[in-house]
């Protein structure tokens, strides 16, 4: 959105900017990060911070629009930020958004506005660099140095362990941490610049909320604050939570009921929005929030006493199939589909999400799903095989809501986290070396390869759950495989992570190095663009030291 005319400094300053802090407290005190322009140190009434998950510098808006000359404005209604400033640059930013447009041009942003005690904050080094100045950071001495063209090199130049000789003492955007000696990883993206996620179950209180919590919300939210807190402090920044753990809902909604696992009974309502709440905390450290969706589950159990008239079972019992005692909505059927469609689409409209996350629930693998009055009802077409037709279903769902989301919110990342092996080269010789006993293809019927060659997805996000010596299913070997899938297609690889296998008898997991050199590997390829790690209790509980495994991992970029 362009903002068509702006308004003084000093009008942002009295509106927004006021309060000072206690004379002589200025950027840098306490030992807290000093910023110097041209020689010249800037005092500021709100301290500088790091956001540590995007390793960003915030600095308040005050310091762009008095120290460097900028007009800015904020609209407190669209919560967003305009600044122009010399060569006729127009920075707009949004609270909560994952781009700034720049003269109109979309750049991706690692962190954006935020509001702390009051004042507006920005990211330091995307502002400044964009309004021409060089950007310079200090780890030792924790000083920015930010110099206009003309006058010079930076009084005091980083180099050796402090910055990056390589790019001339400047670290890379977002980056104020440099690699002693400037070194990269090879590939594309750092990781200090990647998708670091985790998935917080929700589905049997696994990761949040606790059985405890049931009906008190002052604790669920007291538990997922401190939730995101242990996982940023180790250095991830996304959550990906399961807001429809078995066709319920973790918000308001008009199509499920209320989930079981807020308050211990399925329809009875919490007395706030815990979508809402988690999307706004989670957003206010600088992290993504992906609301997760289990696609056709319909109940964990066969019980349908303890469900409510609302669910699906009982409004659409036509709709439902038993499957080795579990319930599931038939992918066959095109309104079945639709209606969890629109499920999704209740929350792409309703929330600031940063994407739609699906897993891997479409068929169920190794039980017997009762379909043939389906099949022969709902195939125009004529399919002969069984199994193709249950692929077509899957494509058809899996293109139709990336179509819809993308119609309404393009900005909002939509993937999927199939099952780590597709097939295995013994029944199609461009599978993976593998000898899986189920596969995404031939087990759940889902078409990863057609998603993929199709763009239907912007990302996919195998379950590599295996370690590099488990000789069935080699994690390196599946890496490679995904990686030629994804190659030149322009959809994100992330990879999917077992933390929860840690300390467990299958081969490779008794250290936490097998993380760790899990990670080291991806480096590697340029495709790979991430890492999710299943799921949030798992690195919380720390086994075999996982927790400083990664903390120390992520901290060298």
């Amino acid at each position: 959105m362009m903002v068509r005319k702006w308004v003084a400094w000093l009008i942002l300053a009295t509106m927004f900017l006021t309060l000072a802090l206690p004379a002589g407290q200025t950027a840098g005190a306490a030992g807290g990060i000093r910023i110097v322009l041209d020689g010249k140190t800037i005092a500021s009434d709100a301290a500088p911070y790091i956001i540590p998950a995007a390793n960003v510098t915030m600095v308040p808006l005050r310091i762009i629009s008095e120290e460097l000359g900028a007009t800015v404005r904020w609209n407190q209604k669209e919560q967003q930020v305009t600044i122009q400033g010399g060569a006729d640059k127009l920075i707009v930013m949004k609270r909560g958004g994952r781009f700034a447009l720049v003269n109109d041009s979309r750049v991706d942003l690692d962190a954006t506005v935020d509001l702390k005690a009051g004042r507006t904050m920005v990211p330091l080094r995307f502002v400044g660099e964009t309004l021409g100045l060089n950007v310079n950071w200090n780890q030792k001495e924790q000083l920015i140095t930010l110099t206009t063209e003309g006058n010079g090199e930076p009084s005091q130049p980083s180099s050796g362990a402090d910055g990056d000789p390589a790019s001339g003492g400047q670290p890379s955007e977002g980056n104020p941490g440099n690699l002693p000696g400037g070194d990269v990883p090879s590939g594309g993206d750092t990781p200090g610049k990647a998708l670091r996620g985790v998935w917080v179950s929700t589905v049997y209180n696994l990761d949040w909320p606790s059985q405890g919590s049931y009906g008190k919300s002052l604790k669920q939210m007291e538990e997922f604050r401190q939730l995101l807190d242990d996982i940023q402090e180790i250095g991830m920044n996304a959550v990906f939570v399961q807001v429809r753990p078995a066709s319920d809902a973790l918000y308001p909604s008009l199509l499920v009921p209320w989930s079981k696992y807020l308050t211990g009974v399925q329809g009875l309502a919490p007395d706030y929005d815990p979508l809402a709440f988690m999307i706004d905390e989670t957003h206010k450290r600088g992290m993504e929030f992906h609301a997760w969706f289990n696609p056709f589950r319909a109940s964990v159990d066969a019980k349908i006493e303890q469900l409510t008239n609302g669910h699906v079972v009982k409004r659409q019992p036509e709709w439902i199939v038993n499957a080795g005692g579990k319930l599931y909505i038939n992918p066959g059927i095109p309104e079945a589909r639709q209606h969890i469609m629109n499920t999704i689409m209740e929350v792409v409209n309703g929330y600031n999400i940063d994407g739609v996350h699906l897993d891997d629930y479409f068929y169920p693998t190794n039980v017997e799903f009762a379909d043939n009055h389906t099949f022969q009802a709902y195939n125009s077409d004529k399919v002969v095989s069984k199994a193709d037709w249950r692929r077509g279903n899957i494509n058809a769902f899996v293109r139709d809501l990336g179509a819809a989301i993308h119609a309404v919110k393009p900005k909002v990342r939509y993937g999927i986290s199939p099952f780590g092996v597709w097939r295995n080269q013994s029944v199609d010789k461009t599978g993976s070396d593998t000898k899986a006993g189920v596969t995404t293809y031939d087990s759940m019927y889902a078409d990863v390869r057609t998603w993929i060659r199709q763009g239907w997805v912007d990302y996919i996000n195998p379950q590599i759950y295996w370690s590099m010596s488990f000789s069935a299913a080699r994690y390196d070997k599946l890496v490679d495989w995904w990686v030629q899938e994804v190659k030149g297609t322009g959809v994100d690889l992330y990879i999917g992570h077992a933390p929860y296998k840690l300390g467990t008898k299958e081969a490779g997991w008794q250290s936490a190095q097998e993380i760790i050199n899990q990670l080291k590997y991806n480096e590697r390829y340029p495709e790979v663009k991430g890492d999710v790690f299943f799921s949030a209790k798992d690195i919380r509980k720390n086994p075999l030291g996982i927790k400083d495994a990664l903390r120390s991992y992520y901290r060298s970029f």
